[in-house]
């Protein structure tokens, strides 16, 4: 045999092992997943989608990859959104000013209109349009149709006084009829968080981290998600950037005074839908790309992770 005849017959000889070699982590991934999917297989999953996943390109197409994904691993995936960054803008647009209370934003009926056009004229019909580029799968919806979220007038207290913040809705009756009809035809629902009030027929800005929570709830989901702009719950913040990973309902609900107002509507809707049959909730890293198959499918996780009480010291 000629030495080049040998050094072909090596070569034949070393490339499937090194494509075995090359495809292997992949594998190890897929198994390391495989104990999540069967335990989600089924359930329904409520994702909350905000902060830098809202406005970053990329961070948005990976969204939308692990929305699809995890719709075709079995999971009914439905997404409720907000629209911050992008309503800010409007605002501005409009010249009309951004105004903060208690973590909520102050909505006067202008405001409203403007609210109400960019949630469901723009952010939703982004974030469908991102979805339905993996197939016929996303429809929008707000919580206007169907009366799927009922609301009324929210006034926070402030400092031990109720304080008026304008078209700002706290949500008094969820009906999930259509999202369950969405998701038996085999859709994925996202949802812009504006209501309807049965008793002054106004449309009402409903924070997007409480409607996500009372929808998870509503459905009986097995997990609510929060996309957010930090790394989950810190421990000390800001002595400290350690992350608190897992903690139990009472705990949080120890912790909440503590917290920066704008942690508060997601903690305080975490809380909620554990104590309303959700199994767990978890405030995550939007920053991160693919932070949602990273969190359900891996063995470390990302972020903080909320359970009942009665849950707190056994595995999820």
């Amino acid at each position: 045999m000629s030495q080049s005849q040998s050094q072909s017959q090596s070569q034949d000889q070393e490339q499937p092992t090194a494509r075995k070699h090359t495809a292997l982590p992949k594998a190890r991934t897929l198994i390391e997943a495989l104990p999540w999917l069967t335990r989600h297989q089924g359930k329904t999953v409520v994702i909350k989608f905000g902060g830098n996943a809202m406005v970053d390109e990329e961070l948005k197409s990976a969204f939308a990859q692990d929305v699809v994904f995890l719709h075709h691993a079995g999971l009914k995936p439905v997404v409720v959104h907000g629209g911050g960054p992008q309503i800010s803008k409007a605002l501005d647009r409009h010249g009309i000013v951004s105004e903060f209370k208690a973590g909520l934003r102050v909505t006067t009926e202008d405001a409203m209109d403007v609210v109400r056009m960019v949630l469901a004229g723009q952010v939703q019909r982004e974030l469908v349009g991102l979805l339905n580029q993996h197939g016929p799968l996303a429809v929008g919806l707000t919580g206007e149709d169907a009366h799927t979220i009922t609301a009324t007038k929210h006034q926070p207290r402030i400092e031990g006084e109720l304080v008026d913040i304008g078209r700002v809705g706290e949500i008094t009756e969820i009906d999930t009829g259509a999202i369950e009809a969405l998701l038996a035809d085999g859709r994925i629902p996202v949802v812009s968080s504006i209501a309807r009030s049965q008793d002054d027929h106004h449309v009402y800005n409903v924070n997007a981290d409480t409607a996500a929570a009372a929808l998870a709830a509503a459905l009986d989901a097995e997990t609510l998600m929060v996309l957010t702009d930090v790394e989950g719950l810190y421990e000390d913040w800001p002595n400290s950037d350690e992350v608190i990973s897992r903690l139990t309902a009472t705990e949080l609900e120890k912790l909440l005074p503590e917290l920066a107002s704008g942690m508060v509507p997601k903690m305080e809707g975490c809380l909620y839908a554990v104590r309303n049959g959700v199994h767990t909730a978890r405030v995550i890293d939007g920053r991160v790309q693919h932070s949602i198959l990273l969190e359900i499918f891996t063995d470390e996780g990302i972020g903080t992770m909320v359970v009942p009480d009665a849950e707190g010291d056994s595995t999820t």
